[in-house]
């Protein structure tokens, strides 16, 4: 898995309870897709252990991890 410099400094320090693992669940087997208008793309997979949907942010390649949060606010399928 491919992260940017803003992920390992910024994300994953200040969200320490995220794990990779997860990350790379969500990439491998999304439960929804859409690009936003800058091209990034977005992810959202349930991870059971957070009790959460978690968001996944990549560059426009699709596979360069920006971003990853728990999003409050997405109403996907019930887990």
């Amino acid at each position: 898995m491919r992260t940017t410099r803003y992920l390992v400094e910024q994300v994953l320090r200040k969200r320490r309870y995220l794990r990779l693992e997860w990350i790379e669940a969500v990439l491998e087997t999304p439960a929804h897709r859409e690009r936003q208008t800058d091209g990034r793309i977005r992810l959202w997979g349930y991870i059971a252990p957070l009790g959460r949907w978690l968001r996944v942010v990549t560059l426009e390649d699709g596979e360069t991890v920006h971003n990853a949060f728990p999003d409050r606010d997405f109403k996907g399928p019930p887990p």
